[in-house]
This record gives C-alpha cells, sequence and structure tokens, in this order.
C-alpha cells in the first residue's frame, strides 16, 4: 500500500510539473509570436529609417545593424544650416546624411534611442507609458511633444495588441547605451 501511495504521489507531481512546464512554454511561444510580431511592425513601421543610424556604401546609405535602433549618434556633429532655408514657398524640412537628426519650422529634432538600455533608452520605460506616448504625442506621455518627423499619429491608431507586440520587440533587442541631444527649438 505504501508503495502504491508512493507512486501515485510521483506520478501526480510528475503531472503537476509537465503541465506546469506546458503552460510555460506556451507563454514563450506566445512572447516570442509577439517579439516577431512587434518586428514585423517596427520593420514595416520604417522605424530603421531615423533611430538606425547608417553605414554609407556604394548604394547609399543602409542601416548599421550594429546600432539598431539606437537613435542620432551622441558623437555625431550636424553640418552647418544655411541661413533662410526653411520657410513657407522654401524647404519645408532637412535631415542630415544619418536621417537621425530634422530641421525644421520646429528646430531640431534627433531620433530617439530606442533600445532597452536603462539609462539612455526604454530600458525603464513600461508597457503602458509606451502605449500612453504613442496615443498622446507627448514624451512620456505628459511631457513635451514628440517633434516630426516621428508618424506618433499613425501608431496612435493601432490597435493595443499591436503596440505591446512593438513594445516587447523593442525590449527584446540589444541594448545600447547611446545619449541622444535634447531637440533645438527654433530660432526666432
Amino acid at each position: 500500500m505504501k508503495g502504491k501511495v508512493t507512486t501515485l504521489m510521483f506520478t501526480g507531481f510528475l503531472c503537476a510539473f509537465l503541465f506546469q512546464e506546458s503552460i510555460f512554454a506556451s507563454q514563450g511561444d506566445k512572447n516570442q509570436g509577439m517579439i516577431k510580431r512587434g518586428e514585423y511592425l517596427v520593420g514595416y513601421g520604417g522605424c530603421n529609417d531615423c533611430h538606425t543610424p547608417k553605414l554609407f556604401t556604394p548604394q547609399g546609405p543602409k542601416p548599421d545593424f550594429n546600432r539598431l535602433l539606437s537613435g542620432h549618434p551622441s558623437d555625431a556633429e550636424l553640418p552647418d544650416i544655411p541661413q533662410g532655408i526653411i520657410g513657407p514657398e522654401k524647404w519645408g524640412a532637412l535631415t542630415n546624411n544619418d536621417f537621425t537628426a530634422w530641421l525644421g519650422p520646429w528646430g531640431i529634432s534627433f531620433a530617439a534611442n530606442l533600445t532597452p538600455d536603462k539609462r539612455t533608452g526604454l530600458g525603464g520605460w513600461t508597457e503602458e507609458l509606451f502605449i500612453k506616448t504613442m496615443r498622446t504625442g507627448k514624451h512620456l506621455g505628459v511631457g513635451r511633444e514628440i517633434l516630426p518627423p516621428m508618424p506618433w499619429s499613425a501608431l496612435a491608431g493601432l490597435a493595443d495588441e499591436d503596440l505591446k507586440a512593438i513594445f516587447a520587440y523593442l525590449k527584446s533587442i540589444r541594448p545600447i547605451e547611446n545619449t541622444v541631444p535634447q531637440p533645438v527649438p527654433p530660432k526666432r
């Protein structure tokens, strides 16, 4: 009798363990699926166009995937800006050769570091904060306006599940420490 009880207990523990493992595996599969969906949306949305620094090739600028989504390089110097080039009946915006800094009537904006670096990227952000930022167009959901050319209003129209997937992907990539400059207001 004692052997049967031990066998039943062992079988019960084994079943519970295997059931728990299958739950964790399915959660991992769901998370991997969410990350893949986020990667797809980031690629389709063109996030690398501005948020990934470029390498210059004979075919033109190409994303430098060693600096994936790390934003405007902190050590990059901006070229001189010709006076009077921006305005009505003139150019509406200019960009540096890296496409990580933009000049327009709003001043100069810099592509943010979207990596999960805790100090300089999104590492300290929560999913809720990310969604609020994309919905409001305000930095950290309450701060300064997110500046052009960031298409936050297009992202605001995405379903919560898509924004969650984008955030899951951004949290899954390699963190890169890169302090992006603050925006420069326009000269009046």
